[in-house]
């Protein structure tokens, strides 16, 4: 482990109060992908103020780098963006904003990544290499505000990029790893059914377009799971179902969306063309009509295997052989895949769990973290970007 480990360990733990204090306030302003202006305002002020010089990426968010030395340009990677959710908590921290919500965690992770960012610069003058932070907005849609980035040169000379997202089953003070395959592919879909309406007593001489509805919320998961490999894990959930306003009414037209997922990158690349298909069969024999949008999202956040030792030997630098857990392949999709389809890389799990205290589950208005997760993520991730610079010099 590099020598700067301890000092870098020591500026995060002064920085500890203000990265709560940080983290509060984006809390309490949340912002949704691709309009995360304050967000990128206050960490651009901090940056600043810490000597470095943040560059803007072209639809929010931003990168900066830090230290000059000869090694190699290790990158680190956290999120902005909130989720179109209500804010449950009563913290004097809730949300400010109605309908909007950091219920994802990602307050925590620009909090950790800054955390690292200003740690990491306390010794930039003897820094092996080069660390850049990466500060991406819009990782709730698909597909994705990686793409942006990637686009806008935030791996341009990069060996290896890290990153961290919030667990809040693990607790606080473990970091869960995974080498190999950690997400699943995720697509979003959005089907439009439309038929003539009509009369209830008279479904004969309409399109029953709301019984076709249900035919297709119900029979395209259980196709799909016929169709697919079912090693390639295939789920298909509704989000959305609407249809008609009165009882006594045929509606002529109707809504179902949801999301697709799989566990396989192989099975991903077909899944789009079969699902068309499946769609258009399915609704066929009640004569009414399907519109689909079908996004494809994100593939499968991959480790590379030197990657996820490096992140786990620095887990263990900063907690100990027991803050290393092992944790098991999601359906939840990731944009940070992007990043890993073009530079060895490795996401971990960082526990967000009071020891103890009620386990909360990601994207409900409820979420609760506890705070101490910050300066672990920030120290985690300085280690990994510290480790990296020594190994692949």
């Amino acid at each position: 482990m590099s020598p700067l480990l301890p000092q870098v360990q020591a500026a995060v733990d002064l920085l500890a109060a203000e990265l709560i204090e940080f983290r509060r306030d984006v809390h309490a302003h949340p912002e949704l992908s691709w309009a995360e202006e304050r967000t990128t305002a206050v960490i651009a002020k901090r940056l600043d103020e810490a000597g470095l010089a943040p560059r803007p990426l072209p639809r929010n968010g931003l990168v900066v780098d830090i230290g000059s030395g000869p090694g190699p340009l290790v990158a680190l990677r956290a999120d902005l963006d909130a989720l179109p959710v209500e804010d449950k908590t009563d913290d004097p921290w809730t949300s400010t904003v109605d309908g909007v919500a950091h219920a994802c965690g990602h307050d925590l992770h620009a909090s950790a990544l800054l955390g690292a960012g200003l740690a990491l610069a306390s010794v930039a003058d003897e820094l092996p290499g080069r660390v850049r932070l990466v500060f991406q907005p819009a990782e709730e849609i698909m597909p994705g505000g990686a793409l942006m980035s990637i686009e806008a040169g935030a791996l341009d000379g990069v060996s290896r990029i890290f990153g961290l997202h919030a667990d809040p089953g693990l607790d606080v003070g473990t970091v869960g790893l995974r080498e190999g395959p950690l997400t699943g592919a995720a697509d979003s879909l959005d089907v439009l059914l439309s038929g003539k309406g009509g009369h209830t007593s008279r479904p004969h001489l309409t399109e029953d377009l709301t019984f076709a509805l249900g035919k297709l919320v119900t029979e395209l998961p259980a196709v799909l799971s016929r169709r697919l490999d079912p090693r390639a894990g295939v789920s298909v959930v509704w989000g959305i179902v609407r249809a008609g306003s009165a009882v006594n009414v045929i509606p002529a037209t109707g809504r179902a969306g949801g999301t697709v997922r799989m566990l396989d990158a192989i099975a991903w690349a077909d899944a789009e063309e079969l699902v068309r298909d499946t769609i258009e069969q399915i609704v066929e024999p009640y004569g009414v009509r399907s519109s689909v949008t079908y996004v494809r999202g994100v593939p499968p956040v991959v480790n590379e295997h030197g990657s996820t030792v490096l992140l786990g030997q620095a887990v263990e630098a900063v907690l100990g052989a027991g803050g290393n857990v092992a944790t098991s392949q999601s359906l939840g999709g990731e944009d940070f895949a992007w990043y890993l389809e073009s530079v060895p890389g490795a996401m971990a799990r960082l526990g967000t769990r009071t020891p103890g205290g009620p386990t909360y589950d990601l994207h409900q208005g409820d979420l609760r973290v506890d705070e101490r997760a910050i300066s672990v993520g920030a120290s985690v991730l300085a280690g990994a970007a510290l480790l990296s610079m020594v190994t692949d010099a």
